[in-house]
C-alpha cells in the first residue's frame, strides 16, 4: 500500500509538469497584451514597455516559463499583473470559499442522490423509479448557469426567500477563524452568522450540486441493480431476512465501489471547476478569480490556478482509492 501510494505521489511530477506547459502555453496564446491592459488604451509606448519589463514580458516564453516553474516549485506562482499581491496568497485566501460551496454541494448531491439511487433500484420499475430517473435525467442535462439564473429568479427575486449573491449579510459581525464560515459560526457560538452564510450558501450550493447529485442516482441505481442480482442476495432472502436489512445491510455495501469512483470524481471536478456557479452567484471563490485573471490576461494568477487544481484533481483521485480500500478490504494495490 505504501509503495502504491508512494507511487501515486511520484506520478504527480509528470501530470503537474505537463498542466504547466499546458497552462502556460494556452494563456500566451490568448489574445491581448496585458501590459497594454494594465497600463490602459492611451497609455504610451514607454509606459507599456516599461510594465513588460518589471513582470518581465520582454523576455522569450522558454525563459518566463522557466522562471515561473522554478519559482512554482518553491510554492510561489509569482506576483498577479494586477493587484501585484502573491498569486499563491490569493488562492489561498480564496480556497476556503470554494471548498465549502463544493462540500455542502457534494454533501447534498451524495445524500439525495444514493438515496433516490437506492430506492429506485429497490423498486424498479415503479412509480417513484420512473420519477428519480426522470428527474436525474433531467439534472444530467441542465446547464449550471442557466439552472443558477433560475434558482436565483424563483427563490431569491420573486419569492425573496433566500440571498442571491455574496457569503453573508454584512451588518452582521463576524470572526474568520478557518475561512469555513459555516465551521467558523459554530466555533465562535455566532448562530446569526451562521444562518445567515447557510441561506447564503444553499442556492449556488443547488446549482453547482445538481449533475453531480443525478450522476450519483443514476449509478447508484445500475450498480445496486447488478448487486441484487447476486447469488448472496438470494441466500439472504432465503434466509428470511427483512428486505430492509437485505437492501441497506449487504446489497448496498457492496454496490459503493462504483458510487465512490463517481463521487470522487465529480468532487474534483466541483473543487477545480466551480467557476460558472461562483461567477453567477458572485461567490468569491477561486473559480471567480480565474475568470477575472483570464479577462485581465493575469498570466501569473491564470497559470498558479491551473497548476493548484491540477494538484487538487489529482490527490482526490489518489484519496478516493485508498478509500476503496476500506469499502472493500479485497482490493488489493501491489
Amino acid at each position: 500500500m505504501k509503495q502504491y501510494i508512494i507511487k501515486r505521489l511520484l506520478m504527480l511530477i509528470p501530470v503537474l509538469l505537463g498542466a504547466s506547459i499546458l497552462a502556460f502555453s494556452l494563456i500566451h496564446l490568448a489574445p491581448g497584451d496585458p501590459a497594454r491592459t494594465i497600463a490602459g488604451e492611451h497609455a504610451s509606448a514607454q509606459t507599456i514597455e516599461r510594465i513588460q519589463i518589471k513582470y518581465g514580458l520582454d523576455k522569450p516564453l522558454i525563459t518566463q516559463y522557466w522562471i515561473w516553474l522554478k519559482q512554482a516549485l518553491q510554492g510561489d506562482f509569482g506576483r498577479s499583473i494586477v493587484s501585484n499581491e502573491y498569486v499563491s496568497k490569493e488562492i489561498l485566501s480564496r480556497f476556503p470559499n470554494t471548498l465549502e460551496l463544493t462540500l455542502f454541494s457534494m454533501f447534498i448531491a451524495i445524500t439525495v442522490g444514493v438515496l433516490a439511487g437506492i430506492v429506485s433500484a429497490s423498486r424498479q420499475y415503479s412509480l417513484l423509479d420512473y420519477g428519480f430517473m426522470g428527474v436525474a435525467l433531467f439534472g444530467v442535462s441542465m446547464p449550471v448557469f442557466w439552472l443558477g439564473i433560475m434558482l436565483m429568479m424563483v427563490f431569491g427575486v420573486f419569492l425573496r426567500w433566500l440571498p442571491i449573491s455574496g457569503r453573508i449579510d454584512i451588518m452582521i459581525p463576524f470572526t474568520r477563524i478557518t475561512g469555513l464560515y459555516l465551521l467558523d459560526s459554530i466555533i465562535t457560538g455566532n448562530w446569526a452568522a451562521f444562518i445567515s452564510s447557510l441561506r447564503h450558501l444553499i442556492l449556488p450550493s443547488l446549482a453547482l450540486g445538481t449533475i453531480p447529485m443525478a450522476t450519483i442516482a443514476r449509478v447508484t441505481r445500475s450498480s445496486m441493480l447488478e448487486v441484487l442480482k447476486q447469488d448472496f442476495i438470494r441466500t439472504e432472502r432465503a434466509k428470511g431476512l427483512p428486505e430492509r436489512l437485505v437492501i441497506y445491510k449487504h446489497a448496498v455495501r457492496n454496490a459503493l465501489i462504483p458510487v465512490v469512483t463517481v463521487i470522487g470524481l465529480n468532487f474534483g471536478l466541483l473543487l477545480s471547476g466551480a467557476i460558472l456557479t461562483e461567477t453567477v452567484f458572485s461567490w468569491p471563490g477561486v473559480g471567480r478569480y480565474v475568470v477575472n485573471a483570464v479577462q485581465m490576461r493575469d498570466y501569473p494568477a491564470v497559470q498558479g490556478c491551473v497548476l493548484f487544481f491540477a494538484f487538487i484533481f489529482v490527490v482526490v483521485n489518489l484519496i478516493t482509492d485508498i478509500i476503496y480500500i476500506y469499502i472493500d478490504p479485497r482490493i488489493k494495490y501491489q
